[in-house]
């Protein structure tokens, strides 16, 4: 991750707005961010944005097979980032995306553990 990003408030915000269901809205506050990165960190937000995205299409468009594509969009990005990244458990939130897309009570997170490194 570029140096200071998981600290930012642009960070800080995609997550509030993914872990509170604004999946769109996250979507959207990464997209910038995602278009000037490279390497690893494109692929870790490239995931985020269609996990994000996935989400949206599966709760507020209705539609589970749009939300079931952009989520094996997101695993194909994600699978080249390592297990721990930017403080976030990647197939952990992979796992419980998948459950949100079968279960509309669940609601996955996005917001880093406090205290967890960028890359451990």
């Amino acid at each position: 991750m570029l140096p200071g990003m998981i600290d930012s408030q642009l960070w800080k915000q995609a997550c509030h707005e993914f872990d509170s269901g604004a999946y769109w809205e996250c979507h959207e506050t990464l997209e910038p961010a995602w278009l000037s990165a490279e390497g690893t960190e494109r692929k870790f937000l490239a995931g985020i944005i269609l996990l994000a995205a996935a989400l949206h299409k599966a709760r507020a468009m209705g539609s589970v097979r749009g939300g079931r594509r952009n989520y094996a969009k997101a695993l194909r990005h994600l699978a080249v980032v390592p297990d721990r990244y930017a403080g976030v458990a990647i197939r952990t939130l992979e796992a419980e995306v998948h459950a949100a897309l079968q279960d509309d009570s669940r609601m996955p997170r996005l917001a880093p553990t406090r205290g967890e490194g960028q890359n451990t």
